[in-house]
């Protein structure tokens, strides 16, 4: 006699597809900003600093907002949080298109409007991780989080600024315009999600809530967390490297490799597709290999992606470490999200998970600078070696605490 259909999961089934599209079509949206922003403001200004300046401000937000954001998630609707993130980028956005139809785009204007558009990324991308625990059963977080971490990696880091660039030759207000569009079409989406949207809270709410200072300070309970804190500074150190390796490989492929654009592209394509395809295999190849193996292989795969430079300027062995590290990234990212859905209580995911991004998302540009300042004194070469051994570096730490037995007794403890 046949079953009926868990309501559960039809239902969280529903709800993921509708995050699914949500974070596809916005991330695909801020894709397109990334790479529009800096070349409006090179029209301008011919400053290289203002130039920087623009595309620092699309990231910033990352390093100054992302732990009081994550504290407003575990407060507020977070469906609602959505939809206020969307409208922020709208209105962001149709103010530059007005500037853009009355050549009235400046340099301060664009910073303004690529701070509210991060804060706005910040604030989506927060809300939607945390989202994923409370619409879709257990059973079906891993492929969840695989099917959203996919869609913001080949979205935001490959399709977006290879769209943005087609949209932009036809004009630019064509690109702005159908970056609105497309954002206003995403605003419906999050009317499909199914299930409770505020942070499920241990104790009753005070009369007095706590400020969000010290709501962030409480996150050091968290840290205290062996397992957490040590998956936070190895994400750091693997970040570090995803951030330093495009940093130099526009130098390092035209000057020591001698590659064409068509070669260039090419590498820089791998790394996407190997995003794609970590999506892709995730869920199998962690059932059949088991999550601390699957893990371990971002940190093979990283240290791949960065020593394979330092030994050979072969464009094809240069593109399969490519490959490889983009493939493990995806991996680490789908996996650390579901130990952390397991422990973490739902009344502090959202500032739990907007610390983790602040370690990630800021290791990069650190790991950028390093890479340049190491290349400058020590050569190119040396500097990927300096890279891949930082990471070589975390494989004990590693094996020492993500044990089999510790990632047994995180499924099995259960969140609030």
């Amino acid at each position: 006699m046949s079953s009926a259909p868990d309501p559960a999961a039809r239902h969280g089934t529903r709800s993921t597809v509708a995050l699914l599209v949500f974070t596809a079509v916005t991330n695909l949206a801020d894709g397109v900003t990334k790479i529009a922003l800096p070349l409006l403001a090179t029209r301008a200004s011919g400053s290289t600093a203002q130039v920087a300046a623009v595309s620092l401000s699309l990231s910033l937000p990352w390093l100054l907002a992302a732990l009081h954001v994550g504290v407003l998630v575990d407060r507020v609707d977070r469906r609602r949080l959505l939809w206020g993130a969307n409208g922020l980028r709208l209105l962001a956005l149709g103010i530059l298109v007005r500037a853009a139809a009355t050549d009235g785009v400046t340099v301060p204007a664009l910073c303004a409007v690529g701070t509210a558009l991060g804060v706005a990324e910040v604030a989506a991308l927060t809300a939607a991780s945390a989202l994923i625990p409370a619409l879709t059963p257990p059973q079906g977080r891993e492929r969840a989080n695989a099917w959203i971490a996919g869609a913001e990696t080949v979205c935001n880091e490959f399709c977006g600024p290879f769209v943005g660039g087609l949209l932009l030759a036809a004009g630019t207000g064509v690109a702005l315009g159908t970056t609105w569009v497309s954002c206003l079409a995403a605003s419906f989406v999050p009317l499909l999600l199914v299930g409770r949207f505020r942070a499920v809270r241990e104790n009753p709410v005070p009369d007095r809530p706590e400020s969000v200072n010290r709501q962030i300070a409480g996150l050091r309970y968290l840290w205290r967390h062996l397992l957490l804190r040590t998956m936070a500074l190895i994400l750091t150190v693997l970040c570090a490297c995803w951030g330093a390796w495009p940093a130099l490989m526009p130098l390092f492929a035209t000057d020591v490799m001698g590659v064409s654009p068509q070669e260039y592209g090419a590498i820089l394509s791998a790394l996407g597709i190997g995003g794609l395809a970590g999506a892709l295999v995730v869920t199998r190849a962690t059932r059949l290999l088991g999550r601390r193996r699957v893990m371990f292989a971002d940190l093979i795969g990283t240290f791949v992606m960065m020593a394979v430079p330092a030994l050979t300027t072969s464009v094809w062995a240069v593109a399969a470490a490519a490959f490889a590290g983009g493939a493990g990234g995806t991996l680490w990212t789908v996996n650390s999200r579901t130990i952390r859905q397991h422990l973490v209580p739902d009344s502090m995911l959202g500032h739990y998970n907007a610390m983790s991004r602040l370690f990630s998302w800021g290791a990069m540009p650190l790991g950028a600078g390093l890479m340049g300042l190491l290349a400058e004194w020590c050569g190119m070469r040396a500097a990927f070696l300096v890279f891949a051994a930082s990471v070589a570096a975390a494989v004990l730490p590693f094996l020492r605490v993500l044990t089999p037995a510790a990632l047994a007794e995180a499924f099995d403890t259960e969140r609030a």
